[in-house]
């Protein structure tokens, strides 16, 4: 299977081990990634709440240096997913603006190809391989799947059922681990809202971990690099200012996708998480 690759920035930066582990999970499923020539900012939340025609823009060219290589494209991050998708969804039904935005872009976006999550395209193109390929099981891994907000909303774009996904859990599963049941699997955490107000997107991550160890959870995996710092690095404020005592090791699906694989933890940066999750894979063998 061959995709055109849309990175993102935080890929570069506070996401890096998502990418790493990414493109190393993809290369062992013999999916090829090819990087979209030239990308540059998809606007993520900053350029919607600013400007529809801007944040259109920002991904209608990135969706036309796609198409030049002939691909779908997919994106790892939920944020960039959702952008290109929704950019996707909204030109493709209205000619007049797609010619309005190629004007600004002075790119040729035509809407002739598909936007995947790269959940969607391990998912399909994975199969049952999964499972013969898992040369170390996740057993005694019980995760929370958590998909957030952006994979499932809004409707028309949807990677998965928005009320109960399962897409992720599938392959969990598959690789041995235990998923649980519980009812935060697509609630918000705060996002990028941690920059004008820690005090809300701590209230509604902590009852994220709150929940996830009510359902007997060992840990979270998500595919969403806004959702993973949240969950990860704001659990020690969590503790200090609630005086919990949550110490809940947090994945990327694609990190745990490798760990059972059987790639170096370094190389799909299991090492640099905040939250030090080497003693739970230790525990598990």
């Amino acid at each position: 299977m061959n995709y055109s690759y849309f990175p993102g920035c935080c890929h570069h930066t506070s996401a890096r081990e998502y990418d790493l582990s990414t493109r190393l999970v993809c290369k062992n499923l013999g999916i090829n990634l090819t990087d979209v020539p030239d990308w540059s900012c998809c606007g993520s939340t900053a350029a919607h709440s600013t400007s529809r025609l801007l944040a259109l823009a920002l991904s209608a060219r990135n969706l036309a240096l796609a198409e030049e290589t002939g691909l779908d494209v997919t994106a790892a991050c939920a944020a960039c997913y959702q952008r290109l998708a929704l950019a996707r969804h909204e030109l493709s039904g209205d000619g007049d603006l797609m010619k309005k935005v190629n004007k600004i872009t002075g790119k040729k976006y035509r809407g002739d190809i598909k936007v995947k999550s790269i959940l969607d395209v391990v998912h399909e193109s994975a199969g049952d391989q999964l499972e013969t390929m898992a040369v170390k099981p996740l057993k005694g891994l019980k995760v929370a799947c958590y998909y957030g907000c952006l994979l499932v909303r809004p409707g028309e774009i949807s990677a998965d059922d928005p009320e109960n996904p399962r897409k992720m859990d599938i392959i969990m599963e598959k690789l041995g681990a235990r998923t649980v049941e519980w009812g935060y699997k697509t609630e918000c955490c705060g996002a990028s809202l941690a920059v004008s107000n820690e005090d809300i997107v701590i209230q509604l991550v902590e009852k994220i971990i709150r929940n996830a160890v009510l359902a007997g959870a060992n840990s979270i995996v998500t595919a969403c690099p806004l959702c993973h710092f949240n969950l990860d690095v704001r659990q020690f404020k969590i503790n200090r200012n609630l005086g919990t005592g949550y110490r809940l090791p947090v994945f990327y699906f694609t990190q745990l996708m490798g760990v059972a694989l059987g790639l170096n933890f370094a190389d799909i940066g299991v090492y640099s998480h905040f939250v030090n999750p080497t003693k739970l894979l230790r525990s598990i063998g």
